[in-house]
């Protein structure tokens, strides 16, 4: 394997990372929080951004991780992220429970891991 596409990994890990930790937060926050209002403002239906978030999540883990498996249970493991922080947001002042928000993470998943499976990084033993 070349150090391109080592550092190219890490990076895909590294902002994948990223990305989960943004989403927790933002499905997390109060509804008046300034970030959910700015959200707000954007206009964009909340489970199109379900579906991206979801489907971005679990597209990278298998873009990313080196074992083609490993890489797969990690982006199904981003439904039951979806699933917990769903829950989570009956504790969220001003937010509540979805089952199309569910609906819509799980679509994103399903969609994610085909998108991604053909662009895998070949790794070269």
């Amino acid at each position: 394997m070349t150090l391109t596409a080592i550092s190219l990994r890490a990076a895909i890990l590294f902002f994948w990372f990223f990305l989960i930790c943004c989403v927790a937060i933002g499905s997390l926050l109060p509804a008046a929080s300034p970030v959910m209002v700015a959200v707000g403002r954007l206009h964009i239906n909340d489970k199109v951004q379900h579906f991206c978030a979801y489907l971005a999540l679990s597209s990278l883990p298998v873009i990313g991780f080196r074992d083609r498996r490993r890489g797969i249970v990690a982006g199904l493991s981003m439904f039951v992220l979806g699933v917990l922080l769903e829950g989570g947001q009956h504790f969220s002042p001003g937010r509540a429970v979805e089952l199309g928000d569910v609906i819509a993470n799980g679509m994103g998943v399903s969609c994610g891991l085909l998108l991604a499976l053909p662009i895998r990084i070949r790794s070269r033993a």
